[in-house]
């Protein structure tokens, strides 16, 4: 459940790819803020700066300026060893693309990053939540789309994470699916308290947050708080 306590916090965040007539600015001076335990989605066009915005929160590249706070630590000064340590510490990431290992079972794969975590969930417990336990054995390609997801997002979810990054976790799914593990995703919220941040290109799951980003062209043209956000079992497009 969120609270009123700033738990992301970025001030003038600025990316580009590139120099010269090449140069590519992504990020044009973001400033937003996230309260700890909100479910917030960002919305915008292919090439708005979603994705870039989503790695450098998540320490996976650099910013050229401005800093990003998460849980009061910089990013931005951290030394390449800690950048390590803040992901394996504080952030699971779910991608589009289900990113398993294909030799592992279902478990083996969760099990892998629990490694990861000085205070891993209980990782039986955790097959439940997500209605797997019955498929633990079964290794990616024996379950379904929908199933794999859940798999990701259970590898991403052991290490019991504050902050957990989404990016398109439904685009390679159906209508049906997608609203399974959208329900997944607000349980997660409810129960384990994490921070989550969606990217999509779909609007209508903005219905389900308590913050809606949304990027044109590396700024932020709309940051707006979501007082009564629609369950996700009832969204609709």
């Amino acid at each position: 459940m969120a609270t009123q306590e700033a738990y992301v916090q970025v001030k003038d965040l600025k990316k580009h790819y590139g120099d010269g007539d090449a140069r590519l600015t992504v990020l044009d001076g973001i400033d937003t803020s996230i309260n700890r335990g909100e479910i917030c989605v960002m919305l915008g066009p292919s090439g708005s700066g979603k994705s870039t915005f989503l790695n450098l929160i998540g320490g996976l590249e650099d910013a050229d300026a401005g800093s990003i706070l998460v849980d009061g630590c910089d990013l931005t000064v951290l030394k390449p060893t800690d950048l390590g340590e803040y992901r394996r510490r504080e952030l699971g990431f779910v991608f589009q693309f289900y990113n398993l290992v294909p030799d592992l079972t279902i478990k083996e794969n969760i099990e892998v990053t629990a490694h990861l975590s000085k205070k891993p969930l209980n990782i039986d417990d955790l097959l439940r939540s997500l209605g797997l336990y019955e498929h633990r054995n079964k290794f990616p390609r024996q379950v379904s789309g929908g199933q794999q997801q859940r798999c990701a997002i259970g590898r991403a979810l052991v290490k019991n994470p504050g902050l957990l990054l989404c990016d398109e976790p439904t685009g390679a799914l159906d209508y049906k699916t997608s609203k399974e593990i959208l329900q997944l995703m607000e349980d997660v919220n409810r129960t384990y308290g994490c921070t989550i941040i969606i990217v999509t290109h779909n609007a209508a799951i903005a219905r389900m947050a308590n913050r809606v980003l949304r990027l044109r062209d590396g700024r932020i043209v709309e940051d707006e708080l979501n007082e009564s956000p629609v369950a996700a079992a009832e969204l609709d497009w």
